[in-house]
C-alpha cells in the first residue's frame, strides 16, 4: 500500500491506482459526556483522539486525510452517527485539495445521522479545486425529532494565490436534509470550468460559501443581527434566509479568508440560539 503519510505526486499519470477510503464514527451520550464510541476506518481517512475544548458535553473530532489531496479516481466515504442527546463537532486540520482529474472522476459521499435531541456541527475547512478537477460531492443528513445540525462549506475554484483559474473540469454536488424522513432541503449544482462567469453559476467569482442550519426557527431579530454584522465586513455579496426551520447563509467572492470570516460570523450568532452555547473557535483553525 502507498505511504499514507506523504502527499502524492499531483502530476500522477492516468495509470494511478485510485484509493478507496472510508470512515465511520459514532458518538453517544454517557451521563452528560459525549463519547466517540465507534471509530472504523479503511484506507487514508481517520480521526485523531476525541477532544473536549469546551466541556464534556461537546466531543470534537478532527477528520484527517493523510495524503494531503485527492487525485482523479479516488473515492472517499464518511458516515457519522450522533446518538440521543449527544453533541459532536467535526472539522478538519486544513484545506481539502482536489487535484487534476487524470481522466477519472473523484467522489466524496458524506452521510450524517443525528438522533433525537442531539446536535452535530459539521464545519470542515475550505475546499480547493485545482484546474481540470472532475469531482462529485454528495452530502445527505438525516435528523430525528429535536435534532440540530449546523454545516458549512467554502469552495475555492482554482488557486488564486498561484494565479490558477478553473478553466476546465467539473464539480457536481447534491445535498439533502431530512427530518424524521421528511425532506426539508434538497440542492444540486453542476459547475463547469470556464463557465463560472454566468449569473447562474458564480457570476465571475472564484469562491462560494454556504452555511446551513436546521433546528428550531430563529427570531427575525437574529437574522437582522447577522445581516448587520456581515455588512460591516466590507464590500461583498452575502445573504441569509430562513424557511421551514432551515437557515441558509451564502457568500460569493474571491477570497477564502473573507468567506471564512463571514461564515464564522454567522456561526457565532447562530450557536447561542440553536445550541445554547457561545461559539468557541477550534484551536486547529488558528494553526
Amino acid at each position: 500500500m502507498p505511504d499514507c503519510t506523504a502527499p502524492r505526486d499531483v502530476n500522477a499519470s492516468t495509470g494511478h491506482s485510485a484509493w478507496q477510503a472510508s470512515l465511520t464514527l459514532g458518538f453517544a451520550d454517557d451521563a452528560g459526556t459525549t463519547r466517540l464510541f465507534n471509530k472504523i476506518h479503511h484506507g487514508p481517512l481517520r480521526v485523531q483522539k476525541a477532544l473536549y475544548p469546551e466541556d464534556a458535553k461537546v466531543c470534537q473530532a478532527i477528520v484527517v486525510h493523510p495524503p494531503g489531496g485527492v487525485v482523479g479516481g479516488d473515492q472517499l466515504e464518511i458516515d457519522i452517527g450522533v446518538g440521543d442527546r449527544a453533541h459532536a463537532f467535526i472539522t478538519t486540520p486544513g484545506a481539502a485539495k482536489w487535484y487534476q482529474a487524470n481522466g477519472k472522476v473523484s467522489q466524496q459521499t458524506v452521510h450524517l445521522h443525528v438522533n433525537q435531541d442531539a446536535a452535530l456541527e459539521w464545519l470542515p475547512q475550505e475546499t480547493i479545486f485545482f484546474d481540470t478537477a472532475n469531482v462529485v460531492l454528495e452530502q445527505h443528513i438525516e435528523l430525528a425529532a429535536g435534532a440540530t445540525f449546523i454545516g458549512c462549506e467554502i469552495l475555492c475554484m482554482g488557486r488564486r494565490g498561484s494565479g490558477e483559474t478553473f478553466d476546465s473540469g467539473r464539480i457536481r454536488q447534491r445535498s439533502s436534509i431530512r427530518r424524521e424522513g421528511r425532506l426539508l432541503w434538497w440542492e444540486q449544482g453542476d459547475m463547469l470550468g470556464g463557465q463560472l462567469g454566468s449569473p447562474l453559476a458564480l457570476d465571475g467569482h472564484t469562491v462560494c460559501a454556504t452555511l446551513i442550519a436546521a433546528g428550531k426557527p430563529l427570531p427575525a431579530a437574529v437574522l437582522n443581527e447577522i445581516r448587520t454584522a456581515a455588512a460591516t465586513d466590507g464590500a461583498h455579496r452575502f445573504g441569509v434566509t430562513q424557511t421551514k426551520g432551515v437557515l441558509v447563509a451564502r457568500h460569493l467572492g474571491d477570497d477564502s479568508e473573507t468567506a471564512r470570516r463571514l461564515m464564522l460570523t454567522v456561526w457565532r450568532h447562530l450557536r447561542p440560539h440553536l445550541l445554547a452555547r457561545e461559539a468557541v473557535t477550534p484551536r486547529i483553525w488558528q494553526t
